[in-house]
């Protein structure tokens, strides 16, 4: 059946749950690291054209957000300190730059952090997706 996924003998799993967010992280399917994990730019891929992993199931929500909020927050905060403290800036004049350096961060950051997000929950299996792991060779 076309609609099948491959059976992970036939694709190149991560190894590790890092590996599953990198790829997720360069927007590549986390499952097999081939095809595109997106369609749009927050869009994800109903089902990988090459390994047919179903991506419509992903439920990251409002997570990526809350990470970018989080990461970008933490990158600025000692701009503005410096720009008011050590430089003297007025309020205003800070929140006039900030604000669009901060939105501008925002909105690179947004699509591959929801790229990691999506690799993480799968590697897990939390929500509809199914843990999958490398075969372990057993040779001793």
């Amino acid at each position: 059946m076309p609609s099948q996924r491959l059976s992970p003998d036939l694709i190149d799993l991560p190894k590790g749950w890092v590996s599953a967010l990198v790829r997720g992280l360069r927007g590549k399917c986390p499952r097999c690291g081939e095809a595109a994990l997106f369609r749009k730019w927050l869009k994800p891929v109903d089902r990988c054209p090459h390994c047919r992993q179903d991506w419509s199931v992903q439920q990251a929500d409002d997570f990526p957000a809350y990470i970018g909020i989080f990461v970008v927050g933490h990158l600025l905060a000692p701009v503005v300190i410096a720009m008011i403290g050590t430089f003297g800036m007025s309020a205003w004049l800070t929140l006039a730059i900030i604000l669009p350096v901060a939105i501008v961060l925002l909105l690179v950051t947004l699509q591959p952090t929801k790229g990691g997000v999506i690799g993480f929950l799968w590697w897990h299996g939390i929500g509809a997706f199914k843990a999958e792991r490398r075969a372990v060779d057993d040779k001793s």
